[in-house]
């Protein structure tokens, strides 16, 4: 590979990156409204990391951690800061890089089939549910009052089942299109 097409990919990478980190604050920004509203943030970091693969959508998602870090208003409700991340659901914002992760490791043992990427992203939801609900648990208690194991996924997660379900299914559809443009 000459050094210019090196340059070329590298630049292509970078650009891929941060657009799929903007992606994935869009899509926290997107509120459906419901008894309790879900956003598609989880769409996001499976379009990021179905589409671009697992090192590439890793990055991704741990760019827009940061950038929601450094006070970006890029979390859900045009927030963002350290706060966000120390609050009661900040455990399932850091569960995204999780979920990505595991995404990685499924496509890294079992390869790229769309059987594998779905099983990825039930995976990484589970991560990503497992990791904020222990948080959430955490943070209540320590702030409110303790928490029991069935109340905390009572409130955090049977509710985002089936909607993430439906996301996790447009996920492999909008990838499945992507993966002809995106190498």
């Amino acid at each position: 590979m000459s050094a210019s097409a090196f340059t070329r990919n590298k630049t292509l990478d970078m650009v891929y990156i941060a657009v799929f980190a903007v992606l994935i604050a869009v899509c926290s920004w997107i509120s459906i409204p419901a008894t309790v509203p879900v956003t598609l943030q989880t769409f996001g970091v499976f379009v990021a990391v179905g589409s671009l693969g697992g090192r590439r959508g890793s990055i991704s998602v741990l760019i827009y951690l940061l950038l929601g870090i450094m006070g970006i208003p890029v979390f859900s409700g045009f927030t963002g800061g350290v706060g966000i991340l120390l609050g009661n659901t900040g455990g399932y914002i850091i569960g995204f890089l999780f979920s990505a992760l595991v995404m990685w490791g499924v496509e890294t043992l079992l390869g790229k089939k769309t059987w594998v990427l779905a099983l990825s992203m039930v995976l990484g939801l589970f991560v990503c549910y497992a990791f904020g609900t222990i948080w959430f648990m955490a943070v209540y208690a320590d702030s409110i009052s303790k928490i029991g194991l069935f109340t905390a996924l009572g409130w955090c997660v049977l509710p985002f089942i089936l909607p993430d379900i439906v996301k996790i299914a447009l996920a492999l559809l909008v990838c499945k299109r992507l993966s002809c443009v995106i190498q």
